[in-house]
């Protein structure tokens, strides 16, 4: 009975302090505004609904599956905006799976002509499990190597599960060229563990910020904006919760319908455990038409783990639309220059 408490309690520390140290995230980060920060409700200044899917290391059986889903809606009369965002992941082995629902709501306030800052605030409410099927002790094996069912009724009965409430805030700065953002999640450093007194989640902070290069256009008609779009966008993101840092920095080639895009994912001038913080190399394809926005991004390892993980897969849809009294458009306000995925 010891041996099987043990077992349970090492595995349960060894999951908080992977979930300590890196919430799930998204190499497509602006095809997720809501979960990159709260200010983003309402952006698009349209009804807007998106999906998003990652696949970390799907050639190791302890890969990360997450998926996230949103709504938001901007109100003109209110300038404001507000959101819905569902969020689900399942992690390793074990099978931790972690499912989230938080509302959102910003407000757009015009600094001057050219200038416009949006805070948001965020409130959410988690729930973690864990498959208890998923967990094999060394008695449960015989000496043939066959599996037996966990018999004991103090493992069968026990509750692996944790639920808490959160709370999250940020502020988003932005012309028509350029925009900075800053956004605190886990403001409440909730316990996030599924055994009493393990850890407490740290509080994820994050700074956003990209600057849109106009090259010269070509005549073509857009339905959307009247000409097609050619640009270059350099973006970072930075994160750091905890002890965990890092750094996405990287370039979106778009020519419109057409994106393009690369990053990189590391801090080697900043090791962990003695060894070079170099993750990834990130490589983006999308294309936007009619309001529908679409990618596809690979992240290439360069961690020690090595391509053999390999790497991870990255799906984002999104769809923009007008929801309001047609024969009243939306007011004609400056719209966020940074890219949709």
């Amino acid at each position: 009975m010891f041996k099987r408490y043990t077992v349970i309690f090492l595995l349960l520390i060894g999951i908080a302090i992977q979930s300590v140290a890196q919430d799930p995230q998204f190499s497509q980060f602006y095809a997720a505004p809501l979960y990159l920060n709260p200010a983003f409700a309402g952006s698009s200044e349209l009804a807007r609904v998106g999906v998003n899917y990652r696949n970390q290391w799907p050639s190791f059986p302890t890969n990360f599956v997450t998926y996230s889903g949103y709504f938001d809606y901007y109100f003109d009369d209110y300038n404001s905006g507000v959101g819905i965002l569902l969020t689900s992941d399942v992690e390793g082995l074990a099978g931790l799976k972690t499912n989230s629902v938080a509302l959102q709501y910003s407000y757009q306030l015009r600094l001057t002509d050219g200038l416009i800052f949006r805070p948001g605030l965020e409130g959410s409410f988690t729930m973690q499990d864990i498959d208890k099927n998923n967990l094999v002790f060394g008695d449960q094996i015989d000496f043939n190597g066959q599996y037996k069912p966990i018999t004991d009724d103090d493992i069968i009965n026990r509750d692996f599960r944790n639920n808490y409430f959160d709370f999250g805030a940020g502020g988003l700065l932005f012309s028509d060229k350029f925009w900075i953002g800053f956004a605190a999640h886990h403001l409440l450093t909730p316990a996030n563990s599924l055994i009493e007194g393990s850890s407490n989640l740290d509080i994820k902070y994050s700074v956003h910020a990209g600057y849109k290069f106009l090259l010269p256009t070509t005549t073509d008609f857009n339905f959307q904006s009247g000409y097609r779009e050619v640009s270059l966008t350099p973006t970072m993101q930075y994160k750091l919760q905890g002890q965990f840092s890092q750094l996405d920095a990287g370039l979106y080639f778009t020519y419109e319908p057409f994106v393009f895009g690369t990053w990189y994912r590391g801090l080697p001038f900043k090791p962990v455990d003695g060894i070079s913080n170099n993750e990834s190399l990130i490589f983006l394809t999308g294309i936007s038409t009619n309001g529908l926005h679409i990618g596809y991004s690979f992240d290439y390892t360069l961690s020690e783990l090595g391509i053999s993980t390999g790497g991870a897969h990255e799906i984002s849809v999104r769809y923009e639309f007008f929801l309001g009294d047609p024969r009243k458009p939306p007011k004609n306000v400056r719209r966020l220059p940074c890219p949709k995925f």
